[in-house]
C-alpha cells in the first residue's frame, strides 16, 4: 500500500511495478529523422534491460516514418506475443502543414491500436520545433517510454482477471 495524505487507509491501491522480468516488449521505430530515432531506441532498450526485460524478449521493427508506425504495431499485436509496445519516431516542424498531419495521425493511430487491443503502447514519437529540441529530448524520452511500457504492461496483467475455467461434464 502507498500512503496518500487524506486518503482513507482502507482504500486499495495497486503499487507501481517497474519490474520487467518475463515481459515481452515490441518496439516500432521510424527511420525518418534517423539520428533522433536511433537515440530514442538506444535509450529505450538500455532502460528496458535495466528494468529486467531480457534482451531476447525485445523485438525491434523499423518503418519508414511516423505514419507507418501504427501499421507495424497492429501487425505485432496480431502475433499475440507481446505484453506491451513502444512507438518511437521524430517529427520536426517544417514550413508546411505536413507536421500537424503526421503528428496528429500517428498519435491517433497509436492510441487506437492500444485501446482496440487492450495492450499498452508508450508513445515516444517526438514532435519538435527543431533538430536541437529533438536531440535534447531523445534520450530522456526513450528511457521514459521504457518505464511507461513496463509499468503499464504490469498494470494490465494485474488487472486482467484469472481465467479459472471449470469444465463440467455433459450429462448423457
Amino acid at each position: 500500500m502507498i500512503n496518500i495524505p487524506n486518503t482513507p487507509s482502507t482504500v486499495g491501491m495497486l503499487a507501481t511495478d517497474l519490474h520487467g522480468q518475463g515481459l515481452h516488449i515490441g518496439i516500432v521505430q521510424a527511420r525518418f529523422n534517423e539520428e533522433h530515432c536511433k537515440a530514442l531506441t538506444t535509450a529505450c532498450i538500455e532502460e528496458l534491460i535495466v528494468l529486467g526485460v531480457a534482451p531476447e524478449d525485445i523485438k525491434l521493427v523499423t518503418v519508414p516514418g511516423a505514419l507507418e508506425i501504427a501499421f507495424a504495431l497492429q501487425k505485432l499485436v496480431e502475433t499475440g506475443e507481446f505484453d506491451g509496445f513502444v512507438a518511437l519516431g521524430a517529427v520536426i516542424r517544417g514550413e508546411t502543414y505536413h507536421f500537424e498531419l503526421v503528428s496528429n495521425e500517428s498519435a491517433a493511430g497509436i492510441t487506437r491500436i492500444s485501446l482496440d487491443s487492450g495492450l499498452p503502447i508508450a508513445n515516444g514519437v517526438l514532435t519538435c520545433e527543431t533538430d536541437e529540441q529533438a536531440h535534447l529530448r531523445a534520450q530522456i524520452k526513450g528511457a521514459e517510454c521504457a518505464k511507461a511500457v513496463v509499468e503499464m504492461a504490469n498494470l494490465a496483467l494485474a488487472l486482467t482477471p484469472d481465467l479459472d475455467i471449470e469444465i463440467h461434464p455433459t450429462k448423457e
